[in-house]
C-alpha cells in the first residue's frame, strides 16, 4: 500500500550547490538539506528546473543526491528528478535513485524532437522500468518542455502502477482537478506554479513544489495552513505577498535562482554559490534590488508569520 501522506505539503526544489569553482559541492548539498529539515517542509524534489539539471552532467547529479539523502536521514520525502534528453542516462539516474532509498523519481517528457504520445509514454516507462520499486513523478511543464501531458497520454501511463503523481506546473489550475479525477484515490497532484498555490490547492492539489519555496518556506507553509482552515481570504493576502517577491527577484539582470541564493546568504547566512553558465550570473547592479528582495521576505514574514 503506497504511503501518500509522504507527498501531501510544500516540497521545495532543491537548488544547485557548486563551489568558487563552479564545481558541485557535496558538503553545501548537505547544508541545504539540513536547513529545508530546519524550516519544516514537507520533502525536498532533487534535480530539477532548480537544480539546473540541463546544465549538469550525470555524475554532478548522482552527486548531489548521495549528500542530500545523507543529510536528510529520513527526515524528508526525497522526490528526485531523473530525465536526461536521452533515455540510457535517465534509466542510470533512476536506478542510482533506488539504490540510494528516494521516495520517488520523476521525469519530464525528451525536448527538442516533438515525439508521438506513444514515445513519450515508452521513454516513462522505460525509466520507471529501471527503478521497479520506486514511485513514478510525471512532471507536467509544456511551457518549458514544448510537450503537454494529454488526458490520452495520462491514462496511458496509469497502466503503470507505480505512476504515482503528476507535478503540474501548467498554468491552468482546472488540469489539476482533471489529473486528480483521472488518477483516482490515492494519487497525488503537485500543484507547480508558485504564484498559484492557492489555486491549485484550492482546486484539490495535495501540495505544492516549487523553485521559489526555499527561499521563503515561511510564506508557502503559511498558505498551506490557510487554505486547510479554509481561510482562504487571508491565504489570498500572503499569495499575494510572496508574489510581489517572485515579481521582484525576477526584475534582475542575473537568473532568479542566482538572486535566491544571494538572498539565501543574506537571510539565513546559507552559501551554496552562483549559478553555472550559460544561466547568467548576479552584476553588481542587481545588488540593491537583492536587498530589496531580501528585505521584502523580512517584512512579509514579520507581517503573516
Amino acid at each position: 500500500m503506497r504511503n501518500i501522506e509522504k507527498y501531501h505539503g510544500i516540497i521545495p526544489a532543491f537548488y544547485a550547490c557548486y563551489d568558487e569553482n563552479g564545481n558541485v559541492d557535496g558538503e553545501r548539498a548537505e547544508q541545504l538539506t539540513k536547513y529545508m529539515i530546519k524550516k519544516g517542509v514537507k520533502g525536498v524534489y532533487v534535480g530539477g528546473s532548480s537544480g539546473e539539471c540541463i546544465y549538469q552532467t550525470v555524475e554532478d547529479r548522482k552527486l548531489i543526491l548521495e549528500h542530500v539523502m545523507k543529510a536528510a536521514e529520513g527526515k524528508l520525502t526525497v522526490i528526485v528528478h531523473v530525465a536526461c534528453n536521452n533515455t540510457k542516462e535517465s534509466q542510470e539516474l533512476a536506478a542510482h535513485a533506488q539504490s540510494l532509498g528516494a521516495d520517488a523519481i520523476a521525469a519530464i517528457p525528451p525536448i527538442y524532437f516533438h515525439l508521438p504520445e506513444y514515445a513519450i509514454a515508452r521513454y516513462w516507462n522505460d525509466i520507471s522500468d529501471a527503478a521497479p520499486d520506486t514511485d513514478f513523478v510525471i512532471y507536467n511543464i509544456p511551457q518549458l518542455a514544448g510537450v503537454a501531458l494529454t488526458m490520452p497520454l495520462f491514462r496511458e501511463m496509469l497502466k503503470n502502477p507505480r505512476v504515482a503523481a503528476v507535478k503540474n506546473s501548467s498554468m491552468p489550475a482546472q488540469d489539476i482537478q482533471m489529473f486528480k479525477a483521472e488518477g483516482g484515490e490515492g494519487f497525488t497532484v503537485f500543484n507547480g506554479p508558485d504564484e498559484q498555490l492557492v489555486s491549485g490547492l484550492a482546486m484539490g492539489a495535495d501540495g505544492g513544489i516549487g523553485g521559489t519555496y526555499g527561499v521563503m518556506p515561511e510564506l508557502y507553509l503559511k498558505i498551506e495552513e490557510l487554505v486547510k482552515a479554509g481561510n482562504l481570504a487571508q491565504a489570498q493576502k500572503v499569495q499575494y505577498a510572496a508574489n510581489e517577491i517572485i515579481y521582484g527577484m525576477c526584475a534582475c539582470r542575473g537568473n532568479l535562482y542566482g538572486v535566491i541564493k544571494e538572498i539565501l546568504k543574506i537571510r539565513e547566512g546559507l552559501d551554496i554559490g552562483g549559478v553555472r553558465k550559460p544561466l547568467p550570473s548576479l552584476v553588481p547592479e542587481d545588488m540593491d534590488q537583492v536587498r530589496r528582495c531580501a528585505d521584502m521576505i523580512d517584512k512579509a514574514m514579520q507581517k503573516f508569520i
